[in-house]
């Protein structure tokens, strides 16, 4: 099985590649798209113009060409994909965009919350939130599990308490270690079930 790995609004940088490499892992063909052509940004400023200046449609069109070199070039039986903040916000945008998809998981990304949007999509979706965050406040997160309830798509949604966004990064100041290895856990049984 295959799956498309989205980095967070910092770019391809180490701690995604890590991932990669613990995600394959467990038996899967992992590619790490690179949304930013190379560009990693160090600071918060730098991210926050990497992302100013991303190309939604470019986005798209490279998360569907890892879809395809997964199923073109390595015969991957399924396909899924996962992402983190602005890597989960794309993940969500994926499966609106591509019917060949067969699970996604976000991970505290930004959130369609339009059940007609939502109603492309036709295989589980997996959602790790987090209570303190404000970006994506638990309001949100409730509009779109009711959301994808309404239009049929099954799914898991957990909400992390007394934790903030980005909990699940080893490398940010707002790590947390116990809910960060729990959703793994829940990531890893997710993928297990709807694409082995």
């Amino acid at each position: 099985p295959g799956v498309v790995m989205i980095h967070e609004w910092w770019g391809l940088n180490d701690n995604i590649e890590e991932m990669a490499d613990k995600l394959a892992s467990h038996g899967y063909v992992v590619l790490a798209v690179d949304l930013y052509d190379g560009k990693v940004a160090t600071t918060s400023d730098q991210a926050r113009q990497l992302i100013t200046s991303f190309d939604s449609e470019y986005g798209i069109q490279n998360m569907n060409s890892a879809v395809s070199i997964l199923n073109d070039d390595y015969s991957t039986s399924t396909v899924g994909s996962i992402g983190w903040c602005f890597g989960g916000g794309q993940s969500l945008n994926l499966a609106i965009d591509n019917s060949e998809m067969d699970a996604t998981v976000i991970y505290y990304g930004s959130l369609v919350t339009n059940s007609e949007n939502l109603s492309s999509i036709d295989w589980p979706v997996l959602g790790i939130f987090a209570e303190l965050d404000k970006g994506i406040p638990v309001s949100t997160v409730n509009e779109f599990e009711s959301a994808l309830n309404e239009v049929g798509v099954d799914n898991q949604i957990y909400i992390y308490d007394g934790v903030d966004h980005a909990f699940a990064n080893p490398s940010g100041e707002r790590y947390a270690p116990e809910e960060s290895q729990s959703a793994w856990d829940r990531t890893i049984s997710f993928l297990e079930s709807n694409l082995k």
